[in-house]
């Protein structure tokens, strides 16, 4: 799905590029498979704001996703391709042969009429989910559990795909999208195939209103600000320097380590994935 372009009337769309959405089928969601959720605006349950920037934007219903993929046995249809307002990958209403209506991630290639299935008798092949046992290495999957039964976790923005990569005892060793390689159990599902969508990254937004839209609101540079708002503010001039960037509490921005020290699913992770300012990142002994 290609993004489009239009004249150049303004500079907000002279930069910017829209999604044509010429793979959706349906336009609203389906009854009963939507909840309103309420939002906070960045801010915890005493009022305290813990993720700046974040605030307005258009209303949004919630589409209850399933994730677990754990109707076994009972194949599905395909019956639309809808929006999604809360990710960017898009998503697929099943209709199940006992009546059921469910969404799931629809990933790329996805058809209307094509039957879909999860449970260990179904065939590796796009849209359907099984355990990791029983999906062949080199094939690539997406909404990857952690645990067996906790839902996929990994692996569920647009255009993104893991590859399971081989097999050995009880564990499977997959490859995330970051360059990444860690063990799971062979138990935890994914699903075959690649998120749709693939085009997203390729949309420029153009203008800071259609960012106000999806609830980001204007971003200050920690240069610009006070020493005692920033560690970097202050100093004479525009910038002062002495330190590499980072956020309000001191955090490194590009490339520190935030992943705890003593994380107990360090000894899952095969390989750590590569950071482009300081190569591969080692797990802390």
């Amino acid at each position: 799905m290609p993004a489009r372009k239009y004249k150049p009337t303004s500079p907000g769309r002279r930069n910017s590029s829209v999604q044509d959405f010429s793979d959706l089928t349906k336009k609203r969601p389906q009854r009963g498979l939507t909840k309103r959720i309420s939002r906070n605006g960045g801010r915890n349950n005493q009022g305290v704001t813990t993720a700046r920037f974040r605030g307005g934007g258009h209303r949004r219903l919630y589409r209850i996703v399933d994730f677990r993929r754990d109707k076994d046995g009972v194949p599905g249809k395909v019956a639309a391709i809808e929006y999604d307002p809360n990710r960017s990958a898009r998503i697929a209403l099943i209709h199940y042969r006992d009546g059921e209506k469910r969404y799931i991630l629809a990933p790329g290639g996805l058809q209307i009429g094509q039957t879909v299935m999860s449970g260990e008798k179904a065939e590796p092949r796009t849209g359907n989910c099984l355990p990791l046992a029983n999906i062949p290495a080199g094939l690539p999957i997406h909404n990857i559990e952690m645990r067996p039964g906790s839902g996929g976790k990994l692996v569920r923005a647009a255009g993104r795909a893991a590859t399971l990569s081989a097999k050995e005892g009880k564990w499977a060793y997959i490859t995330l999208p970051s360059g990444e390689m860690r063990r799971l159990n062979l138990r935890c599902r994914a699903t075959i195939g690649a998120v749709g969508n693939s085009d997203h990254q390729a949309v420029r937004w153009g203008k800071a209103g259609r960012r106000r839209n999806k609830g980001r609101r204007p971003h200050s540079r920690g240069s610009a600000m006070n020493p005692v708002d920033h560690p970097m503010g202050g100093g004479e001039g525009r910038r002062s320097g002495g330190r590499p960037p980072c956020s309000p509490t001191g955090v490194l921005a590009k490339g520190g380590r935030t992943r705890r020290r003593r994380n107990p699913t360090n000894v899952h992770i095969i390989r750590r994935r590569v950071s482009r300012r300081y190569g591969e990142v080692k797990i802390p002994k």
